[in-house]
């Protein structure tokens, strides 16, 4: 007999035909897939003896627009009725042990000729469910047909060798079964295998397959087995729909996973593996991905809703990615949800979800809330840390210095934590009343973890106490760390000038001339502190700007020639419209967290601090504009931003910089001229002097090469004892009054003069 079911492994439930029928039509609208299959099904059908044609297209698009609900029940032909099968699980005529019902209308004088031997087969094994699949999906196949009153009653016949072959189906022992049904047809050419047994044995053997596959990861053979044999993906065998589904998610189309698990709650009635199904798309699928899903909830038997079971699990699971997503807009049911769960059931973690979702949505008064509740149930760092960004966010650093300090050396987010509330408790104004205990243990951590920010407020701290000597003492400490820290040079040079330490204010005059106005004229001599609050981005973690590398000034007996200037002609502050005054800009002298600046704010405080010679405040400015909607605001920001690495000689970071937003050509040009004479003297600085050569030489091709620069090549070819090189290029650069020049020739002469004896 030629048929199309559902076959399934040892384990699972033989699904009667017209169920697949329905679960395949869901199946090409949910994968796509199958409608070649249904085709099939159709002759296949038409050509059993004894059966009448369903037409499987039109019960498909029946079932479309109804939305079906899956059974375990065939359809009956109207002109010939036949007893419809009792649902799987209640008792059943045909159950082992139970007289048969005889329906009431008369049986057909002439039986069709039906195989039974699976029938009888799943009797003896006392295989309830599997005695009812086959009873379905023979009265599908032949309407007329009866089930026997008993099963065990059905004659054996001599077949022997056919129902060991059943047994072995039964019990998945696929290889075996193969290897029976090839010596029978080798020992009788005559013999030809059930359809039944061996479209049962195609579908099992490529199920195990499948699910083999999964185990071993590999994910696109899933997809592949899935899609040659769509009979498998349907509500008879949900297992194989689940690893379809995390298949597709592990292969990069999401939506398709989605998709998968959408065709189980649209067409699958069993609560059991409905519920399953929301809780292992959870685990793989975002909160935007899940919420259709959940829209596909069916009223409980008992007017509850279907998956209340796990709503509490959802909501704590979407509210955790609102903590790392703080754009992610969870619906407010769900955090409603998690917050009487942490009232009712007194959970820490509960109330530490909430805490970290409404710090990182800036909402410090309710994070408040929900971190002292968690730190009443239990004291933990994560509980505390989120606490102390809190208090400082409401600028009460006092208490939560005293919070983190406990827990201080936990993580470096947590000591991070602790220095940021540190540095903000000494930057109050005005000056907080901080006991000599407290002082003592936050400057231990200060000079311990070299952290920059609070060693420069200590120094304004101690000049509100009025002691100038301490004060200078951090400010140099803060400036050995790093060395283009503006403010703390600048509160360097006002201190010394308080200590009348004229020596020392014309020092740092000299190394930031050119770099920093203030401090050039000193103009500003208020003693309070610049408003130098440490950052505090919501995730709790926060970042401190790298030291830029020294480079020594002289290499291998040939003086280093003066570096040149890395701003490229035409610079931002030429090229980008920003007002100026003769002043800087209000806040910009002065320490600010970029990221609560609007962008274009944010891109106009990089350009100012770019005039003060602060390029790596600069950069956290920029990378805030770069956040921006505007398209001239972003390329501004990537242009600034690689401007600002290239003041610090970081000019790998400049390349990346300048790919973050398009530049014109223009810009681009003069971007590369710049990284490349900036590679250049790194190369040199390293003693890579046949790689400084490579660059300038890339340059060149660019830009015609500077004065400064042929002294730079000049003195490759000199510490490459290419005299001759060396020569000529230095006479050339003399000849346009350059210093470095006459200086190489010097040096190429003294390099090449005769050693004398004696």
């Amino acid at each position: 007999m030629k048929s199309s079911f559902i076959a399934l492994s040892a384990a699972a439930v033989a699904a009667i035909v017209i169920t697949g029928v329905r679960d395949r039509a869901a199946l090409v609208e949910t994968f796509g897939i199958g409608r070649s299959n249904l085709q099939t099904d159709r002759v296949k059908q038409s050509d059993t003896p004894g059966s009448q044609p369903i037409d499987v297209q039109a019960v498909a698009d029946r079932l479309q627009e109804a939305a079906p609900v899956l059974t375990a029940q065939a359809p009956q032909p109207p002109q010939a009725p036949a007893p419809a099968a009792p649902a799987v699980g209640q008792q059943q005529p045909a159950q082992l042990g139970q007289p048969a019902q005889q329906p009431a209308a008369p049986q057909p004088a002439a039986q069709p000729k039906v195989d039974e031997s699976a029938l009888r087969y799943f009797a003896s094994r006392g295989d309830k469910v599997r005695l009812q699949a086959e009873i379905s999906r023979l009265q599908a196949l032949y309407p007329s047909w009866v089930p026997p009153a008993d099963p065990l009653a059905v004659p054996q016949g001599s077949d022997k060798q056919l129902e060991t072959m059943w047994r072995l189906y039964s019990e998945g022992r696929y290889a075996e079964l193969r290897q029976a049904i090839a010596d029978r047809r080798t020992a009788d050419r005559s013999w030809q295998p059930p359809a039944d047994l061996l479209d049962r044995l195609d579908v099992a053997e490529a199920r195990a397959r499948l699910v083999n596959a999964s185990d071993l990861k590999q994910y696109a053979t899933v997809v592949e087995i899935g899609a040659a044999t769509p009979s498998l993906l349907t509500c008879s065998d949900v297992d194989v729909l689940w690893h379809v589904a995390e298949a597709f998610i592990h292969t990069d189309r999401q939506q398709r996973g989605a998709d998968a698990y959408s065709y189980i709650l649209k067409n699958c009635t069993n609560p059991q593996e409905r519920l399953a199904t929301v809780q292992k798309a959870s685990a793989f699928l975002p909160y935007q991905a899940m919420q259709p899903l959940l829209a596909l909830e069916q009223p409980g038997v008992s007017g509850a809703r279907e998956f209340n079971s796990i709503r509490d699990d959802l909501a704590r699971r979407f509210v955790a990615e609102g903590n790392a997503d703080p754009k992610l807009d969870v619906d407010g049911d769900y955090v409603s949800r998690v917050a009487r769960l942490a009232e009712t059931e007194g959970l820490a973690s509960d109330a530490l979800l909430l805490g970290w979702y409404q710090l990182r949505r800036e909402n410090a008064p309710e994070a408040e809330k929900w971190f002292r509740a968690a730190r009443a149930k239990e004291d933990s760092a994560s509980a505390s840390q989120g606490l102390a960004l809190a208090l400082v966010a409401r600028k009460a650093p006092q208490e939560a210095e005293d919070v983190m300090f406990r827990w201080r050396s936990d993580s470096q987010d947590a000591t991070d934590t602790y220095l940021a509330a540190a540095a903000n408790l000494m930057a109050l104004q005005p000056p907080a009343n901080i006991s000599e205990d407290v002082l003592g243990r936050m400057a231990k951590e200060v000079i311990a973890q070299k952290y920059v920010p609070a060693a420069q407020q200590f120094g304004w701290y101690a000049r509100s106490l009025n002691q100038p000597q301490t004060a200078a003492r951090w400010f140099e400490t803060a400036l050995r760390w790093k060395p283009d820290d503006e403010p703390s040079a600048y509160g360097l040079a006002i201190t010394r000038e308080q200590l009348n330490d004229r020596r020392g204010v014309v020092e740092v005059q000299r190394l930031w001339a050119g770099r920093s106005q203030r401090i050039a004229t000193l103009e500003d001599t208020s003693l309070s502190a610049p408003s130098a609050e440490a950052p505090l981005p919501a995730s709790g973690q926060l970042s401190v700007a790298p030291m830029p590398a020294q480079r020594p000034a002289t290499e291998g007996g040939a003086a280093l020639p003066s570096r040149p200037a890395m701003r490229p002609e035409g610079s931002a502050i030429e090229t980008v419209t920003v007002q100026r005054s003769a002043r800087p800009p209000r806040g910009c002298s002065t320490t600010t967290d970029a990221t609560i600046l609007r962008p274009d704010d944010a891109l106009s405080r990089g350009w100012c601090l770019m005039d003060l010679n602060r390029p790596m405040e600069a950069v956290a400015a920029f990378e805030r504009a770069l956040q921006g909607s505007q398209r001239r605001t972003r390329e501004d920001a990537a242009y600034g931003q690689s401007l600002a690495y290239l003041r610090v000689g970081l000019s790998n970071n400049a390349a990346v910089a300048a790919t973050r937003a398009p530049q014109s050509r223009e810009r681009a040009a003069e971007l590369q001229v710049a990284i490349l004479a900036d590679r250049a003297l790194a190369a040199y600085g390293a003693k890579r002097y046949r790689e400084t050569l490579i660059y300038l030489d890339q340059r060149a091709q660019i830009k015609r090469e500077t004065v400064d620069l042929m002294v730079l090549r000049g003195y490759c070819y000199l510490n490459l004892k290419m005299y001759g090189d060396a020569g000529r290029i230095f006479t050339a650069a003399a000849a346009t009054g350059s210093k470095g020049a006459n200086r190489g020739l010097a040096d190429l002469r003294q390099a090449t003069r005769p050693e004398t004896s004696g």
